[in-house]
This record gives C-alpha cells, sequence and structure tokens, in this order.
C-alpha cells in the first residue's frame, strides 16, 4: 500500500504562487507514476498533472499550462507541484496521486491513478 500526503495548501491573492509537496510512505513510489488531481465546490474532478518516475515525461491541463510546474524527489519519495500566477478558477482541493502502471496516456485523466492522498485545499482570492 501506499499512503500519500499532501501539504503545501493555503489562501493566496490572485497572481501569487503556492508549492505544494506530496510524500509518499508505505512503499517506495520512485517507480510510480505521480499526478496531481483537483476538484472545485460543485465540480468534477480535473486532471492538473502528472510525470513519470524519471521526471523526463509530464503531462499538463491546457489550464495550467505555463503556470504549473510538476517535479519529483525519488531521494525523498516526495512530488511537488509549483503553482505560479494563480488564479481566483484555480481554487480546489488539490490530490496527490499513484500509480504503479507504466507512464502513458493514461495518467492524463483524473481517474487514471491508484493511491489517493486526502487533498488539501487551495483558495486563491480576487
Amino acid at each position: 500500500q501506499v499512503q500519500l500526503v499532501e501539504s503545501g495548501g493555503g489562501l493566496v491573492q490572485a497572481g501569487g504562487s503556492l508549492r505544494l509537496s506530496c510524500a509518499a510512505s508505505g512503499r517506495t513510489v520512485s517507480r510510480y507514476a505521480m499526478g496531481w488531481i483537483r476538484q472545485a465546490p460543485g465540480k468534477e474532478r480535473e486532471f492538473v498533472a502528472a510525470i513519470d518516475w524519471s521526471g523526463g515525461r509530464t503531462y499538463y491541463a491546457d489550464s495550467v499550462k505555463g503556470r504549473f510546474t510538476i517535479s519529483r524527489e525519488n531521494a525523498k519519495n516526495t512530488v511537488y507541484l509549483q503553482m505560479n500566477s494563480l488564479k481566483p478558477e484555480d481554487t480546489a482541493v488539490y490530490y496527490c496521486a499513484a500509480d504503479g502502471i507504466e507512464f502513458g496516456l493514461g495518467h492524463g485523466r483524473s481517474d487514471g491513478y491508484a493511491y489517493w492522498g486526502q487533498g488539501t485545499q487551495v483558495t486563491v482570492s480576487s
């Protein structure tokens, strides 16, 4: 089993930045695909970003391209999401997710992951 714990959420003004972290435990995730998915109030879960085990391949939702960057430190079993130029529409609960299947197009979907964290709230004020 893989346990994922997100941190770094909070309240920020539009145009500001936040860095989310996701710490994995229970099993090393160095070979796992990792992703970030978000859910805004009253909306379905939305894929945000994904990264392969090496960090060499990434996917991003069109809505965050150029503003968000996903990265990982396998030695620390940790994945990050750097969020810049935040907008009020980025307000959501952000979930970290992991999957042991080889990295592919499925990891560009919100339902492409086997393990999930509890989420961290990000609120962007206008």
